[in-house]
């Protein structure tokens, strides 16, 4: 018998004799030592720390400990509970599944290292992604548990690369489905109660880190650092509640925070991050684009994003989801391609068609975004570049989307024709940057298919001449544009265009420069536009009507 084994074998009779005990007391003296014995008894259960080298674990990076590590973890489950320790060292290991009231905690210099075999790994809850790819097999996963976390100063590792070259020996599919077999570096799966503290994780071989279905999840202080292999996400929060995520460093190869919901079944909602540090080869800050059920009520504030290759900011909407009540603010970005993307469409995917189907297109309201500076970089998705993008689909818009305290530094460049490209709908396309390209007629905020739009004391400038629209908003209600600066540039048709809009007011704005017009309004739908206490020193004419305008249709001051 081990030591652990001899621990948990101890406190097993502790138990039954604390349970005996309590059989025999026949007065209150005894009932009373009962209760005092039987919170011992629990206290006991709650406190096992079991070392995995206990079950013949070796950290010499080479051994495969997949099976000692699992003893461990199911020694102290059946103990009760407690700390499973990973010492220093390099433990090589398969799929290791955690427990009620299991925390793993590593120690400094620990390293939990993935195999780079696929037959190692299990897959405890399959399901497709946003591709359509079979995916869920995991290094650390936990499966429909409560009170479980991951702790201390070490690192998990999943060995992407390696695992990757090491697995196309073999398997001989096309990459886009081959790569769903392989491992996330941690899977959270319908959990209640889960904690992240302090852990390093590093090098997934697809998602690092997939939260699905959780409650109460509480992550600090956690770095990552995945990228070499496609789909490196580093935190995916999947249909959860009640989430806290704070301090965090994440470096991804794929989309850096993002929150999906693969299921109709259960919204993301109630969240709070903060302070978090990002790098993306993707998306930074990303809703969607899995996106059945809803998203509400999420807080995120106080992050620095750089070097970031398609969007800061991505809100998508394109599988049946209601985005609504989100507010993101206190946000600097630097090198950014594509600071901020809103978008609602109607792909109408499902992921767990077992279980699932399809759902109805959704909605996009009640979006803050405020007290952003971008500095976007100058080879963008898009070229040349644009600061904002925000489209819905004809009869469906975005409602109630307020852009404030915003200032965005662009590389400009664009001509006359590009100030006229027309952008495709793509109403059931994956939602992409590109899928709007190969540019967009705006420079600052390109925007179509809104209600109750707001963008107020929104600053752009610029390192080059754009003959583009700062401002462009079709096929929209109720737009208020306030308190905007504008850069000086020269030569173009208008610096704000509105087409077919029913309700707009341009108030308090500042552009400096030249152009044809400050306002261009065009489309039969247009009226009811308002110009009122701008600030347009270098241009003669205030407003320009199109061709194409009804009579009367317009009321403008």
């Amino acid at each position: 018998m081990t030591p652990a084994e001899s621990r948990v074998y101890s406190k097993g009779n502790l138990k039954a004799r604390l349970r005996r005990c309590l059989l025999f007391k026949s007065d209150f003296a005894g009932l009373f030592l009962g209760i005092i014995l039987t919170a011992a008894c629990n206290l006991s259960l709650f406190a096992a720390n079991v070392d995995i080298t206990a079950y013949g674990a070796v950290g010499n990076g080479t051994i495969l400990n997949t099976n000692a590590i699992q003893k461990a973890i199911d020694a102290c489950y059946k103990s009760g509970g407690g700390k499973v320790i990973i010492p220093s060292g390099v433990f090589l290991t398969g799929t290791i599944a955690l427990n009620d009231n299991i925390t793993l905690q590593l120690n400094k210099g620990a390293v939990l290292l993935g195999s780079t075999d696929v037959n190692d790994y299990k897959n405890l809850d399959p399901f497709v992604d946003g591709l359509g790819i079979s995916v869920g097999w995991a290094l650390v996963v936990a499966v429909d548990k409560k009170n479980i976390g991951i702790a201390g100063e070490g690192t998990i590792d999943g060995q992407g690369s390696k695992l990757k070259a090491q697995q196309i020996l073999t398997d001989i599919r096309a990459e886009s489905q081959r790569w769903g077999r392989r491992p996330f570096l941690l899977r959270i799966v319908r959990c209640q109660n889960v904690a992240l503290n302090g852990v390093t994780l590093n090098y997934a071989a697809a998602w690092t880190s997939h939260y699905f279905q959780c409650k109460q999840v509480s992550i600090k202080n956690v770095k990552i650092v995945s990228r070499g292999v496609a789909h490196n996400d580093g935190m995916d929060i999947d249909g959860c509640q009640d989430v806290t995520i704070k301090n965090c460093d994440v470096e991804s190869g794929d989309d850096a925070l993002c929150f999906k919901t693969t299921s109709s079944k259960m919204a993301c909602k109630n969240i709070v991050v903060s302070g978090l540090r990002l790098k993306s080869g993707q998306g930074a800050i990303k809703i969607g684009t899995e996106s059945m059920a809803a998203f509400e009520n999420i807080n995120i504030s106080q992050c620095y994003i750089y070097d970031t290759a398609n969007g800061g900011i991505k809100l998508l909407s394109v599988d049946g989801a209601n985005i609504r009540n989100v507010q993101i603010s206190d946000i600097t970005m630097v090198e950014v391609k594509t600071p901020i993307l809103i978008r609602l469409g109607a792909r109408l995917s499902v992921f767990r068609k077992d279980q699932d189907s399809k759902q109805p297109i959704g909605t996009l309201e009640n979006v803050i975004i405020k007290n952003v500076k971008a500095k976007a970089a100058d080879n963008a998705q898009l070229m040349p570049p644009s600061g904002v993008l925000i489209t819905g689909i004809p009869g469906h818009n975005i409602k109630n989307l307020v852009l404030e305290n915003i200032e965005i530094n662009l590389a400009g460049g664009g001509n006359n024709e590009n100030a006229r490209q027309v952008v495709p709908e793509a109403i059931d396309k994956y939602p992409e940057v590109k899928t709007f390209g190969p540019l967009v007629p705006a420079y600052g905020v390109w925007a179509r298919h809104v209600d109750g739009l707001k963008v107020s004391n929104v600053k752009f400038t610029l390192s080059h001449n754009d003959l583009r629209p700062a401002i462009i908003c079709e096929d929209g209600k109720n737009i208020a544009l306030n308190s905007c600066i504008i850069p000086e540039t020269t030569g173009a048709q208008a610096v704000i265009r509105l087409k077919n809009v029913a309700g707009a007011r341009v108030t308090n704005t500042t552009a400096t420069g030249s152009a044809d017009s400050f306002v261009r309004v065009e489309g039969n739908a247009s009226r009811d536009v308002h110009i009122l206490e701008n600030k347009i020193p270098g241009i003669q004419k205030k407003l320009e009507l199109s061709a194409d305008l009804k009579a009367g249709a317009a009321v403008l001051d």
